[in-house]
C-alpha cells in the first residue's frame, strides 16, 4: 500500500461500522410486534419518514381516523436513520432536474416545496422534536471550471424564472464560508435546505404519532397484501391487519404492489463521520454558518458539520447490486471508505491527522427521473410513493400528503401535478439493468474527468429521460 493510502487507512482504524446517528443515547426502546389481528381505517406500511409523515398527517387531517403503522424492524433504522441529514425544499431533486422534466409545473413545484419545508420546521417546533434543526441552507460548490460555468448558468436561469434565494459565490466568497483549496466558486441556496439529526427526526415523529393515537408495531414485517371484503388485508409474521385503506412507504424495499417494483433500484451510498474538531481545526476551515455542502461533479460528495462539530462526508460511489437485492452485506464497503477518506483529505488538507469514528452505508430507492413517483392500486384502496433518490428527508412529507389525497379521492393542487400523474420509465430486467447501470456509471466518471463532456450514451439517456443517481 502506498504511503498516502496507509495514512488514509490509519484515519479509519478506529471507525465503528455503524451509522453514527443510530448510536445516539436518545434512541427509544422498540415497541412490541403485532400478534393476532388488528382492524383500522388506515394502515401505513413502513416506519421511515414516508410512513411516519403519512401517519402523522392522517391524524392531523382527521383526529378520529384510526391509524396503524407496521415496521419490519425498528422505526428509522434504514435510510431515515442513515442519511446525511440534508432536509431540502426541492421536490424535484434540484432545480436543474425540475427544469428538464416539468418546466410547466416548476413554479408550483417550487412553491409547494418551500411550503413543505416550512411545514416540517413548524412540526419540529410544535411537537418538540429535538433533532438539531438548523435552516442554514446548502452551497453547491464547483471544483472544476466547467462546474463553475454550470452554476453560473443555473443562477441566471433561476433569476430569469423569478426564483430568488440563490447567491452566486466566487472563489474568495465560497472559501470565506468554508475553506478548501479545491473550491472555485459556489451557489448558495440560503433558505431551501435545513440540516438536522436524521434519526432523532424519525424518533420524534414516532413519538408524535403515538401521542396522537397512532398504534405502532415494530419488528412486524408486512408479508403480503390481498383484498378482504370492502377493504384490504396485510399478513404479518404473527398476525394480520384489516384496513379500509393502505399507504405503502416501503421505498427501497420490494413493494407489496409487485407491478411497481421495476420502477426503482437500490443504490448503496456510503458515509464517514469524523471525531469532533478542535477549536484550531474549526478555525482552519471556517464553516461558521454551518451550511450543508455538495460538490457539482456527476460522482459527487455531500458534507456537513454536526451539532458537536464533527464532519459527515459521504457520496461519490453509488453501488448497484446485481439483481437489485437489498442485503445487510452491502451496508459496509471498506474500499469505498478508503476512497472517501482520501478524497476528504484532498478537500481539507489542513485537517491532516483527523480521525473517523464511524463508517457506514445504506440503500437508496432510485428511480429513472431522480424524484418520487406516486400511484394507487386495488381500486384506489392502496396508495404508494417511492423513488426519492436520496432527497427524501423533506420530500417524504409531501409524498405523505399525496398518498392521503389519493386515498381520500381528493382532487388537489398536488394530485394535478404531472409529477404525480405520470410515472418514470421503469428499469429493464437483468442482465440489461446491470449492464446499463454499469455503462452509465463509467460514462459519468469519464465525463467528470473530461471537463463535463457527456458521451453518446449519456446524451442518449438524457434524450430518453433516463438516469442513474444517488
Amino acid at each position: 500500500m502506498a504511503p498516502a493510502a496507509m495514512t488514509f487507512a490509519s484515519s479509519l482504524s478506529d471507525a465503528q461500522p455503524v451509522p453514527f446517528w443510530l448510536e445516539d443515547p436518545g434512541k427509544p426502546a422498540a415497541l412490541p410486534a403485532l400478534t393476532g389481528d388488528e382492524r383500522t381505517d388506515l394502515l401505513v406500511v413502513g416506519g421511515g419518514y414516508s410512513g411516519l409523515w403519512t401517519a402523522l398527517l392522517a391524524k392531523e387531517r382527521d383526529p378520529r381516523r384510526d391509524v396503524v403503522l407496521v415496521e419490519g424492524r425498528e422505526v428509522g433504522w434504514a435510510a431515515s436513520g442513515r442519511n446525511g441529514g440534508f432536509c431540502a425544499a426541492s421536490l424535484t431533486h434540484g432545480l436543474a432536474n425540475g427544469l428538464a422534466r416539468w418546466p410547466d409545473d416548476l413554479a408550483r413545484l417550487e412553491e409547494l416545496g418551500a411550503r413543505n419545508l416550512d411545514a416540517i420546521e413548524a412540526a419540529v417546533a410544535r411537537y418538540g422534536i429535538d433533532c438539531d434543526f438548523e435552516r442554514t441552507g446548502e452551497i453547491d460548490v464547483a471544483t472544476e471550471p466547467y462546474q463553475l460555468d454550470e452554476l453560473r448558468a443555473l443562477h441566471e436561469e433561476a433569476g430569469r424564472l423569478g426564483f430568488g434565494g440563490l447567491e452566486l459565490l466566487d472563489r474568495d466568497a465560497v472559501r470565506g464560508e468554508v475553506d478548501s483549496p479545491t473550491f472555485l466558486g459556489g451557489l448558495w441556496d440560503r433558505q431551501g435546505v435545513a440540516m438536522l439529526h436524521p434519526a432523532r427526526l424519525a424518533w420524534g415523529l414516532k413519538r408524535a404519532c403515538l401521542d396522537l393515537g397512532v398504534r405502532i408495531y415494530e419488528n412486524t414485517r408486512a408479508l403480503d397484501l390481498s383484498p378482504a371484503g370492502a377493504g384490504m388485508a396485510v399478513r404479518t409474521s404473527y398476525g394480520r391487519v384489516f384496513a379500509r385503506r393502505i399507504a405503502l412507504g416501503t421505498n427501497v424495499f420490494p413493494s407489496l404492489v409487485k407491478r411497481i417494483r421495476p420502477y426503482t433500484v437500490p443504490v448503496y451510498d456510503y458515509a464517514l463521520m469524523t471525531e469532533p474538531l478542535s477549536p484550531a481545526q474549526r478555525e482552519a476551515i471556517g464553516w461558521r454558518n454551518r451550511q450543508g455542502l455538495g460538490d457539482s461533479a456527476n460522482q459527487f460528495h455531500y458534507f456537513r458539520i454536526t451539532a458537536d462539530d464533527r464532519i459527515l462526508w459521504g457520496g461519490y460511489d453509488a453501488v448497484y447490486p446485481y439483481g437489485g437485492k437489498v442485503t445487510a452485506e452491502m451496508d459496509h464497503r471498506p474500499e469505498t471508505y478508503l476512497k472517501l477518506a482520501g478524497q476528504f483529505f484532498a478537500c481539507f488538507p489542513q485537517l491532516e491527522g483527523l480521525r473517523f469514528t464511524h463508517a457506514w452505508g445504506g440503500a437508496i430507492d432510485t428511480c429513472s427521473r431522480f424524484s418520487a413517483f406516486f400511484g394507487t392500486a386495488h381500486g384506489g384502496k392502496v396508495a404508494y410513493a417511492a423513488g426519492y433518490t436520496g432527497l427524501g428527508v423533506g420530500a417524504t412529507r409531501f409524498g405523505g400528503d399525496v398518498m392521503l389525497d389519493l386515498l381520500d379521492g381528493e382532487r388537489t393542487e398536488r394530485t394535478e401535478l404531472a409529477m404525480v400523474r405520470k410515472k418514470p420509465l421503469p428499469f429493464p430486467p437483468e442482465p440489461v439493468a446491470w449492464a446499463g447501470i454499469g455503462l452509465t456509471k463509467w460514462s459519468l466518471a469519464r465525463a467528470d474527468a473530461r471537463g463535463g463532456r457527456r458521451n453518446l450514451w449519456l446524451r442518449t439517456m438524457d434524450r430518453l429521460g433516463l438516469g442513474f443517481d444517488s
